[in-house]
């Protein structure tokens, strides 16, 4: 699952724009609704997973913000607090996000699942997925 960590949840570093986090993530939900072919009938549970990628963007946003706007004046004991609560907060974005994926996988077909294997495994270019190099591509672009 650390994979799905890189895929859908933001990386760990200070939010230097507001919606930093929540562009990211408008960006991986379009690139994954169209790398697996989303049906209709898949609709209602991919809708799902995109909810909770953008709820976990948010919560990481206003975390990342906050130890932004409080990092000149943290403590050591503060800012391991502040990491704390970003690493918790990750870790519970990853278990929402689990059970509603893997909701949407049981009903894909062969075909996208393979796709989505493929988007979630580490592989080539220094161990990053295709969607995280898809994710830098489009930065660039």
């Amino acid at each position: 699952m650390l994979v799905a960590a890189l895929i859908f949840a933001p990386v760990l570093v200070l939010a230097t724009d507001k919606d930093d986090h929540e562009d990211r993530a408008e960006l991986r939900i379009k690139d994954m609704h169209a790398r697996l072919k989303i049906t209709q009938g898949q609709e209602e549970q991919w809708t799902k997973v995109a909810q909770v990628t953008r709820d976990n963007a948010k919560i990481m946003d206003a975390l990342t913000q906050a130890r932004h706007d409080h990092a000149g004046d943290m403590t050591a004991i503060d800012d391991l607090k502040s990491y704390e609560e970003i690493t918790d907060a990750h870790a519970d974005g990853i278990k929402k996000l689990t059970t509603v994926f893997a909701a949407l996988y049981a009903c894909m077909s062969d075909t996208q699942k393979k796709e989505a294997d493929t988007l979630f495994r580490h592989g080539g270019d220094n161990g990053q997925s295709d969607l995280k190099r898809a994710h830098k591509t489009s930065e660039r672009n």
